[in-house]
């Protein structure tokens, strides 16, 4: 469809010239230049260009929302134990960062220059995302599957440094598959917040 089809040559010219050049020496003009657009095509869909970059990281947060919905509910539905959810959970997280890697690197350099609403913004969609992920490690702390001695933040800020740390060494060209740092990086997470009775069970 040709407005779905110009919305994606924009986002994905300014993917392209924000990660190359950067965010502030990118020129709306660059932009729609390197689309094949003009600029009233894409004011059509985007206000600004603080709008694009948060469009850019919208993406992402969206699609990890909606799998995370779709992972817990998909586990209630077959029974699954709460480590069986969140290991399905963590590998889902690492590997849509690693697929959708150019767009959280081009937004974790700049954006702290999107306005403060947009900032406002992201912080509530990502709270909303760390909720839910806070609810299963919360349920496994009940159960006695998960240790309840470190604070469910440290435990949350603990998977996701590593998450975050991803651009700085990962790369599609080396020797392990996303599939495999996903569930390596995921057992290692699960290993260390397993209770000890929880350390020799399997799911």
């Amino acid at each position: 469809m040709r407005t779905t089809n110009v919305r994606e040559q924009v986002l994905r010219a300014a993917l392209d010239l924000f990660s190359s050049q950067g965010y502030a020496t990118t020129s709306v003009q660059q932009v729609v230049a390197a689309a094949g657009v003009t600029k009233g095509a894409m004011y059509h869909y985007f206000t600004s260009k603080d709008d694009l970059l948060f469009a850019i990281y919208e993406r992402m947060l969206s699609l990890q929302k909606a799998r995370l919905g779709e992972l817990v509910a998909a586990g209630a539905e077959r029974g699954d134990g709460v480590e069986q959810v969140l290991r399905a959970v963590c590998e889902d997280v690492v590997t849509t960062s690693i697929e959708l890697m150019a767009e959280g690197t081009v937004f974790t350099r700049s954006q702290h220059m999107l306005a403060t609403e947009r900032q406002a913004e992201v912080k509530r969609r990502r709270r909303a995302y760390h909720d839910g992920f806070a609810a299963l490690l919360e349920r496994g702390i009940r159960e006695g599957v998960f240790r309840g001695d470190v604070p469910t933040a440290v435990l949350i800020a603990h998977f996701f440094s590593d998450v975050h740390y991803l651009p700085q060494w990962y790369s599609l060209t080396g020797p392990e598959t996303t599939a495999e740092v996903a569930a390596q990086l995921t057992e290692l997470f699960l290993r260390s917040i397993r209770t000890g009775d929880a350390s020799t069970r399997k799911e």
